[in-house]
Formats: C-alpha cells, sequence, structure tokens
C-alpha cells in the first residue's frame, strides 16, 4: 500500500474509525508491510511488531518478474494451488505457515483489538482459511491497500476485502 494511502488512512477522523480500538499491530518483517504498520501504529500510539512468518509467499527462486509475468505467475498461483511456479512456495505451505502465525499471535494477545498488516497474497490466504473457503483468487483484493476484518474471538471474517482509504 502506497504511503500516501496509509496517511490518508489516518487522518483527522483516524479516531472514529475501525483502527481507533486496535491495542497491538503486527506485520511481516518485509519492509513495505512492516512500514505501512508503522505508519497506521504511530497515530494510535502503539509500536508495531513483526512475525516473520506473516510474510508473502516466498518466491525466492525467480526473484523479482516482470509485472506481466508476475500476475500470471500469481494467478496461477492460485488457480493451482498444489503446484510450484518455479520453485516457489506452495499456497498450501504459505496458507499454513500464515495460519499458525497467525493462531499464535492471537493466543498471546489480550482478546482486544488486533491489526495484522500483511501483503495481499497470504491475506487472502487467510481470509480463505478463515472463512472455509478453497484457495482462489477471487477471494483477493481488487488492488493495493485493502483490508478484512475477522471477530477477534471466533477469527471468522465479518467481511472481505475493503479498501482501506
Amino acid at each position: 500500500m502506497g504511503s500516501h494511502r496509509t496517511f490518508s488512512a489516518t487522518g483527522p477522523n483516524w479516531s472514529n474509525e475501525p483502527m481507533s480500538c486496535v491495542t497491538d499491530i503486527w506485520s511481516s518483517t518485509e519492509r513495505k508491510a512492516y512500514e505501512t504498520a508503522a505508519i497506521l501504529a504511530k497515530p494510535l500510539g502503539l509500536v508495531a511488531k513483526s512475525e516473520s512468518g506473516l510474510g508473502e509467499n516466498d518466491r525466492n527462486a525467480t526473484g523479482l518478474l516482470p509485472p506481466s509475468i508476475f500476475e500470471s505467475a500469481a494467478d496461477n498461483f492460485f488457480k493451482a494451488p498444489n503446484s510450484s511456479f518455479r520453485g516457489w512456495e506452495t499456497a498450501p505451505a504459505a496458507q499454513l505457515r500464515v495460519v499458525r502465525a497467525v493462531l499464535s499471535i492471537v493466543e498471546n494477545h489480550d482478546g482486544r483489538d488486533l491489526a495484522i498488516v500483511t501483503h495481499g497474497a497470504v491475506g487472502t490466504l487467510l481470509w480463505c482459511h478463515l472463512a472455509g473457503k478453497e484457495i482462489d483468487r477471487r477471494f483477493d483484493q481488487s488492488g493495493q491497500g485493502h483490508f478484512w476484518r475477522a471477530d477477534i474471538k471466533t477469527l471468522q471474517p465479518e467481511f472481505g476485502w475493503r479498501p482501506i482509504a
């Protein structure tokens, strides 16, 4: 999510937004996710925490791909979740990893509102697991800078992806 959009989300009406009750913010260790979490944490007087298990699906085998090839590979990631695109982590492996990380965070949390900042693919994999849906890109966000919310006690998603700002 771009920093401009993140700063927009933390504007003057911040205290009236869903984030106003958040008592803990976690992100992956990836720079973009952590920087976003830090921006969201600052107006709340919080310090973002990081957890490597929240990281995006491992794509180190290919390195950075041109956008057209990446989008095709991402489509494949969701269409054929048990297959690895050129050595990428499979969708079920990434899903298991992120679910375990979130369950660990929630188990050690005080039960109040919590925000978790990740990249979209693992956020979608987590949503699919918690909603009891198959891994499918139709549940993915429509672009960058979206969020969804789950009940902290049951972890059932309350809605799908919505724009943050």
